[in-house]
């Protein structure tokens, strides 16, 4: 959520970055919100005022009572009981307003940082980085979901028969591929200094909102009504929301969280062929890395987190790619955000594993999650999280780029956790 002084005191450059966005009536939104402050502000201080008559009073009339001034006393104290009614006329105008000022600011997302490009889709990306060489596969090549049949290592009808379309069942090798990536991913998180952490699949409202899932991305989200709770989209909003109402010490600086959770998304309205197979599902397994920094590091570390999913691609021998997202493919609580994509040899196409974020204060300003400066003073933290790595599509792209006619080779890095070498 930004902040209504960020707001005020850099007017049109807040505007330009909602523009990149093609964010609607961007300029009248945030007239709106400064209209809102300034009431708010009038409100409060009326309010202030006021409070500051009635205290005077009060001493006024102690002083009279003590001095034996009783019914002087008591022709003032009427204006007390005055003042009061007006308080909480104006304490309710001041909620309602603020309320109604957070849920303006609930719809306005995040400004771009200066490097994001301006466009309206994915074809506008900028391709910062490719790594890599693309397989040469044979005519005879196959899709992954053709390979998972032949291999009999995942079932997509038994998934349905459970639960319905986009809930695989892993079986044999296929399961313990899922679990080697992921044993591998956690391992390779802690050597480079992230925390694990185990946290609840499930979330209640203020957790949603404090990422910025709520209420953008309500729809996508399966819920659990009875309780009011969420199933997570990933393990970000979980792990982030450890610090909500958190004052941290300059010194805790980078906290670093690793955790690998199932995550569950509705995808409404994104099925088709071209998301066939593991490609897009409802449950999917992922690893995931989250960071709360010192806002004068927060670039640095996005840097270095998107220079370490590289590593894991790296270490898994896939050609990938690292995309900058424009202003009109960025999700919407993000500042700066790197994808990155691996190529599926079968499908001759580009595959998305990972978005590494810098949301700066963004998700803090909704969470309250703050520091202490060296002056005492409380200031807002920034967060980062990425994928590390997101596990469907990294299958989809290990199955198809290493088949061969003897089987599927795994790659080196994985064979001790996996204890075979091929399917």
């Amino acid at each position: 959520m930004l902040l209504v002084n960020t707001i005020r005191d850099n007017f049109e450059t807040v505007l330009e970055g909602l523009q990149k966005r093609n964010f609607t009536h961007a300029e009248a939104t945030l007239h709106q919100v400064l209209e809102l402050d300034k009431t708010r502000k009038e409100t409060q201080t009326e309010r202030d005022n006021l409070q500051a008559e009635s205290n005077n009073i009060s001493k006024e009339i102690g002083a009279l009572m003590r001095e034996g001034r009783k019914e002087e006393a008591e022709k003032i104290k009427s204006r007390t009981a005055e003042i009061k009614s007006q308080i909480k006329i104006l304490e309710d105008n001041y909620n309602n307003v603020e309320e109604d000022l957070r849920q303006i600011l609930y719809t306005i997302p995040n400004v771009p940082h200066i490097s994001v490009p301006s466009g309206k889709s994915a074809d506008d990306n900028e391709i910062v980085l490719e790594h890599g060489s693309i397989p040469d596969l044979p005519e005879s090549k196959l899709p992954h979901w053709e390979l998972i049949k032949k291999y009999d290592i995942i079932d997509f009808d038994l998934g349905v028969k459970i639960a319905g379309a986009g809930f695989p069942v892993y079986k044999g090798r296929g399961a313990r591929l899922q679990r080697g990536l992921i044993n591998f991913f956690l391992d390779e998180a802690m050597k480079a200094g992230y925390t694990e952490i185990q946290p609840p699949i499930l979330v209640n409202e203020d957790s949603g909102y404090g990422t910025g899932q709520l209420p953008d991305k309500e729809g996508q989200m399966y819920e659990a009504t009875a309780d009011k709770l969420f199933l997570i989209p990933t393990a970000e909003v979980p792990i982030t929301n450890l610090y909500r109402d958190v004052i941290l010490n300059e010194q805790d600086f980078p906290i670093k969280n690793v955790a690998y959770t199932p995550c569950f998304r509705r995808e409404a309205g994104s099925w088709g062929a071209h998301v066939r197979g593991l490609n897009r599902l409802h449950q999917f397994d992922k690893v995931e890395i989250v960071q709360v920094v010192h806002p004068d590091n927060s670039y640095e570390v996005l840097e270095d987190m998107s220079n370490y999913v590289q590593s894991l691609l790296q270490k898994l021998e896939l050609p990938y790619r690292v995309l900058r997202l424009c202003g009109g493919d960025m999700g919407f609580t993000s500042s700066l955000t790197y994808d990155m994509e691996v190529y599926s040899a079968a499908q001759e196409r580009w595959l998305e594993v990972s978005s590494v974020s810098n949301f700066e204060n963004y998700q803090s300003n909704r969470l309250k999650l703050r520091y202490k400066g060296e002056d005492k003073k409380t200031i807002l933290a920034h967060t980062l999280n990425g994928s590390a790595l997101a596990l469907p599509r990294i299958v989809a792209s290990i199955l198809e780029n290493n088949q061969t006619e003897h089987g599927i080779k795994m790659p080196n890095v994985l064979v001790p956790y996996l204890g075979f070498d091929m399917i």
